[in-house]
């Protein structure tokens, strides 16, 4: 069903940028990935918990796909989506020694307008700037904080992108992206209070894809 709900969206929002660009035809274009999402993470203390306490958040790899179009020959806006990905939730600072405290599964639609240096080149970089919402489910406490409830907010942020197409046979292209994503939540839980956790990752695609 959350899967269901993140494709509709997606396409939603792909078909409002399109129409708002009726006028610029363009190809359409697809890339399958594998994507590795390494948080640069960091959070205040749970006021609930031990001075200097913190918590960290672990990365994960998983598959995602992205589907763009070309407004113009160099301006193109893609929506990112993915299968949903798991982290561990860890003690950090005078807590860390806790270990895995909760998981958590997100889900990170992103919208991006990007810029193609080269479209037609076998070498082809891209720029891009887009808007990301990250919604957290299936939060589960574990260890030390077993039982107690934790919820975890949604976030919008920025999204900034750098990548790179490179021709493969006819309209087959290999891709490499990255992207910093400015991602922040605000934890609540009945054992550890209210705080807020930044999680600003790193997210690193490399991949396949078509032109069509």
């Amino acid at each position: 069903m959350r899967i269901r709900h993140l494709t509709g969206a997606a396409g939603a929002a792909l078909l409002l940028a399109v129409s708002a660009a009726a006028h610029a035809a363009g190809p359409w274009f697809v890339r399958f990935g594998i994507t590795h999402i390494a948080p640069n993470d960091d959070s205040d203390r749970p006021p609930l918990l031990a001075a200097g306490s913190k918590v960290s958040v672990d990365g994960d790899t998983g598959l995602s796909v992205a589907i763009g179009r070309f407004l113009t020959d160099h301006v193109a806006v893609e929506v990112l989506g993915a299968l949903p990905f798991e982290h561990d939730i860890k003690g950090a600072g005078s807590i860390a020694s806790l270990g895995t405290v909760a998981t958590a599964k997100q889900l990170p639609p992103t919208v991006t307008l990007q810029y193609h240096f080269s479209p037609q080149a076998a070498f082809s970089p891209y720029a891009g700037l887009g808007l990301n919402y990250t919604f957290f489910f299936d939060i589960e406490t574990k260890g030390a904080l077993a039982g107690t409830s934790l919820d975890l907010d949604s976030s919008w942020g920025a999204a900034l992108q750098l990548g790179a197409d490179f021709r493969l046979a006819g309209d087959w292209l290999g891709n490499v992206d990255v992207r910093w994503i400015d991602i922040d939540t605000e934890a609540s839980g009945s054992a550890t209070g209210t705080f807020d956790v930044q999680i600003d990752p790193w997210v690193v695609t490399v991949g396949v894809g078509r032109r069509f």
